[in-house]
């Protein structure tokens, strides 16, 4: 073995996103493969005909070329070129995933339609359903952001009062332990009762999986600071409304999120069955009436779009907390 391939295989066992000579070895390879992964879907006959296999193919070599480029020039990029050399074997295992998904069920039939669909019969759905798809997430934002929005403010409200006042905590606390592991949609019986509108009662669904967890997670935020802050605020002429603005609620603040974080995926996960009430449009309506037809391909596409949705709120979240939190860095 030569000195060069020895120095090569070392930087690949120390740091898959190293360089080599100069040039970026995840972006090859990240360029082989999705290559690979056009090739593929151009050059082996569909068992099943399912559309958009040229378009497919061709954003896959254009990509192809993109991770080409970039593997030459990725040291000149500063922290971008940084970030793209940290997320290069991600791009590589993507393409070696799309040229597999491909064989195994466009190519070779090996997951049959309408149960699996290939890439490239996704992206047929986005081309083709795609105004019916935009509405869709148009109504599911619309009612996700009102319930979420909802139980979270009821949620951090009862929350701090849990936390901070001991005879509400008597009351309130069992009555949150007994209805909190109960799942949202077993209330769906009762919501038709109370609320006028399919509407209504779907956004009390998604309010009360958003609201328990941000409830429990505020009270034992505010629960858990320390008396001694509260005796140096009284010693010093702080009243009650003070204490709470400025030190139990800025103390509980990294629990505060980490139950609206809890919230977030609640909310998603209750928000098929919540759309499942009467809505005429949105994700959660348009999986269930796809599912009815064995649309799978179409399943699959609105699938994605709500992973998609909740990972940027998610990272949307992160940034938030990142900003308000920032005052805490050095005590914690």
């Amino acid at each position: 073995m030569t000195d060069a391939a020895q120095t090569f295989d070392d930087l690949a066992i120390a740091d898959p996103t190293s360089t080599f000579g100069g040039i970026w070895r995840s972006g090859v390879l990240a360029a082989l493969s999705w290559a690979a992964a056009a090739l593929i879907t151009v050059g082996l006959p569909d068992v099943v005909p399912w559309g958009s296999a040229k378009l497919f193919a061709g954003l896959t070599a254009g990509a192809a070329a993109v991770f080409l480029v970039l593997s030459f020039v990725v040291q000149r990029l500063g922290r971008a070129g940084e970030v793209l050399r940290h997320y290069g074997p991600w791009f590589v295992a993507v393409g070696v995933w799309l040229a597999l998904w491909e064989l195994a069920t466009a190519k070779f039939g090996w997951l049959p339609k309408p149960f699996f669909s290939p890439p490239h019969g996704i992206l047929n759905v986005y081309v083709t359903d795609g105004p019916r798809l935009l509405l869709c997430i148009v109504y599911t934002l619309r009612l996700w952001s009102l319930g979420f929005l909802s139980g979270i403010v009821v949620g951090y409200g009862a929350g701090v009062a849990l936390g901070w006042s001991k005879p509400f905590a008597y009351w309130g606390m069992p009555l949150l332990k007994l209805i909190g592991p109960v799942p949202a949609t077993a209330w769906i019986p009762v919501t038709f009762y109370f609320f006028p509108t399919t509407f209504g009662a779907s956004i009390f669904i998604v309010a009360l999986a958003s609201g328990i967890p941000v409830a429990i997670l505020t009270a034992s935020g505010v629960g858990s600071v320390s008396r001694a802050y509260y005796d140096v605020g009284r010693i010093l002429g702080a009243r009650s409304w003070y204490l709470i603005r400025r030190v139990a609620i800025p103390a509980a603040m990294p629990h505060v999120f980490v139950g609206l974080f809890m919230a977030l995926y609640y909310s998603f996960a209750v928000l098929v069955v919540a759309e499942m009430l009467g809505a005429k449009y949105g994700l959660g309506w348009y999986i269930q009436f796809q599912t009815a037809y064995s649309g799978y391909a179409n399943v699959y596409a609105a699938i994605i779009i709500m992973a998609v949705l909740c990972a940027g709120i998610v990272r949307l979240l992160f940034v938030v907390r990142d900003r308000l939190l920032r005052w805490q860095e050095g005590f914690i």
